[in-house]
C-alpha cells in the first residue's frame, strides 16, 4: 500500500485528534481499495474460468450420444 506523508493542516500545529482521524480515514481508504481489487481479481478469474453450464451441456450431449449408440447396438443385435 502507498503511504501519504502529509497530514491535515499544518503538521506542526495539528491536534492529535485530527491526526488520528486522518490516519483512520487513510486506513479505511486503503482497506476499501484492497477490497475492491480483490473483487476485481475474483471477477476476472471467474470470467476466465470455463463456464459450468457449457460443460454440463457437453456432458449431456456425450451421455445422450452414448445412450443412442447403445440402443442402436441392442436393436441391431435383436433385430
Amino acid at each position: 500500500m502507498t503511504t501519504v506523508e502529509s497530514t491535515p493542516g499544518n503538521a506542526g500545529q495539528a491536534k492529535s485528534g485530527d491526526v488520528l482521524a486522518w490516519a483512520t480515514a487513510q486506513g479505511r481508504l486503503q482497506h476499501s481499495i484492497a477490497s475492491t481489487l480483490l473483487v476485481i481479481a475474483a471477477a476476472r478469474a471467474e470470467r476466465e474460468a470455463p463456464p459450468i453450464h457449457a460443460a454440463r451441456r457437453h456432458l449431456a450431449a456425450v451421455y445422450g450420444a452414448t445412450r443412442l449408440r447403445r440402443r442402436l447396438e441392442r436393436e441391431t443385435v435383436a433385430g
